[in-house]
């Protein structure tokens, strides 16, 4: 099978993410990008950057994304009403599936 040049990879900093850098590079491309989101999250960012880098990704980028997060998302949700247990907004659970 062909390696493909590049795949850019959305990076977390965790045991799984950090695993598939070293995975990707020797199953199926020659170079990986790691991209962390920052969407107003508690974790160091920074850190989570240099890490990509120590495990093998070439390049290692942190996107703010916090305002977009805030008005396309948190703000329709809270709108809308969307609570847990009819007493917590899910604010925390919108960052999940991106």
């Amino acid at each position: 099978m062909k390696k493909m040049k590049k795949v850019v990879l959305a990076y977390s900093g965790g045991l799984d993410t950090s695993v598939a850098i070293k995975w990707l590079k020797e199953n199926y491309c020659e170079e990986v990008i790691a991209v962390a989101v920052d969407v107003g999250q508690q974790s160091d960012l920074e850190y989570v950057k240099e890490k990509a880098l120590k495990v093998g990704a070439s390049k290692s980028y942190v996107i703010d994304a916090k305002e977009e997060f805030a008005k396309e998302y948190v703000l329709p949700g809270l709108q809308a009403g969307a609570v847990y247990e009819s007493n917590y907004p899910l604010a925390t659970a919108y960052s999940r599936p991106l």
